[in-house]
């Protein structure tokens, strides 16, 4: 393999491509590679490794030795599929690689709304705890969740894993069916339609892929359907909810809080309405739910298996 890497600071600087040069030999790398750069580089590569750069027709039909394409991502959003298998070209993704750390960073954001923690800690810094006429503040209203119902559509790795933190939180566990998934059972939870799901779930967390059946998944009409004090939590992919829907119906009491590290735009250098400062129990983190070093390391290593897998084919 003659291999380029068109991205690979998306991966931090932290960690080790070696065993990814164990299967190419070494490894061409550039921190970032502007559009218009994408095809010089690739010239002269039979393998090309990236993470959000945009690979079209265009270039495939400008390097025509380009045989295998290795996202170190899940999502192939960035990919034109039709166009690769039209020139013969095997693409590669990493699935199961951040179980651990996105099911740990949503169970984060739930438990920080639920027990209203940044707005307990901003009352501390503005002084509002030292000025209180008793030993504590209790002016956020706090959601216990041992007993509550968590709501989780996307039930794969990562949902599973969500599942099984949930459980050690005394949370009972419903799965929502996607867009033309049928209702069921699944590892002994209930998979119900989404309408019957959302007025029963006081956490609903999202896990699925972003497509055209699921784009806006939850809108104005869905959050009217849940409870006033459920929380809505989004550690998957910008687009699945209507941001403006959600804002407004923070803003106005429509549900209790939501948490989300992904949005429609990233980096969202054109604003978001989930950005304003007027949004009660809002906690938006970018898009670092993936990114421990244990998570970036796994995925050098899936990838490094899935290469040396293509050349023993």
């Amino acid at each position: 393999m003659k291999a380029v890497f068109l991205d690979a600071s998306t991966l931090g600087e932290d960690v080790s491509l070696d065993p990814i040069e164990a299967v190419t030999g070494p490894l061409t790398c550039h921190p970032r590679t502007a559009p218009e750069q994408v095809t010089e580089r690739l010239q002269g590569f039979d393998t090309v490794l990236v993470n959000k750069v945009v690979l079209g027709r265009r270039h495939f039909e400008a390097c025509p030795e380009l045989k295998t394409i290795a996202v170190v991502a899940t999502g192939l959003n960035n990919i034109d599929l039709e166009a690769a298998r039209d020139h013969g070209i095997q693409v590669l993704n990493v699935t199961r690689y951040g179980r651990s750390t996105v099911a740990q960073h949503t169970m984060a954001l739930i438990l920080a709304l639920a027990t209203r923690l940044l707005d307990y800690h901003r009352d501390v810094r503005q002084g509002r705890w030292a000025q209180s006429d008793m030993f504590c503040l209790m002016d956020h209203p706090i959601m216990e969740l041992e007993g509550k119902t968590l709501g989780i559509i996307g039930y794969g790795d990562l949902g599973q894993g969500l599942a099984e933190r949930a459980r050690a939180f005394g949370m009972n566990i419903l799965l929502g069916c996607r867009p033309g998934q049928a209702p069921g059972e699944v590892d002994g939870y209930q998979r119900i339609p989404l309408d019957e799901l959302l007025p029963q779930v006081d956490v609903l967390s999202l896990h699925c892929l972003l497509t055209d059946d699921t784009r806006n998944l939850i809108g104005a009409a869905e959050l009217q359907k849940m409870k006033r004090t459920s929380l809505l939590v989004n550690t998957s992919r910008g687009g699945l909810v209507d941001e403006q829907a959600l804002a407004d119906a923070l803003r106005d009491g429509t549900i209790g809080g939501a948490g989300f590290d992904v949005l429609t735009e990233e980096p969202p250098r054109n604003g978001n309405p989930l950005l304003a400062e007027d949004i009660p129990n809002l906690i938006v983190t970018p898009h670092s739910a993936w990114a421990s070093l244990e998570a970036r390391q796994r995925i050098v290593e899936i990838t490094a298996t899935n290469l040396e897998r293509v050349l023993s084919e």
